[in-house]
């Protein structure tokens, strides 16, 4: 079964041609995913490795947690189930403006 591991601390110019090169020393690869700004497409600094096996997944973690790849040590770990978000909006269930205005009053 697929095991996706989270890759953090990424160079923004870390291409996906070079997460697979480093990744398949380590096993079978069934999906790279890099992150980016959703606006800008900007990327994050962080992605998804899928690896085929736990076997492949476990080596990934041992050879690269710590890497040097372009000059950052990358943090490789399991990635965790994505937490459900709940509030309204982008400013997490309150208008934060309007906050900030109505406390400037006082």
């Amino acid at each position: 079964m697929a095991k996706k591991l989270y890759v953090g601390n990424l160079a923004y110019s870390t291409t996906q041609e070079q997460i697979q090169e480093l990744f398949a020393q380590a096993g079978e690869i069934t999906e790279i995913t890099l992150i980016t700004d959703r606006d800008t497409g900007r990327p994050k600094g962080f992605g998804f490795v899928s690896m085929a096996t736990e076997e492949g997944a476990q080596e990934a973690i041992k050879r690269f947690n710590g890497y040097q790849l372009d000059s950052r040590a990358l943090t490789v770990n399991e990635a965790r189930p994505r937490e459900e978000r709940s509030g309204g909006g982008s400013y997490g269930g309150g208008d934060r403006r309007r906050d900030n205005n109505r406390r400037d009053r006082y």
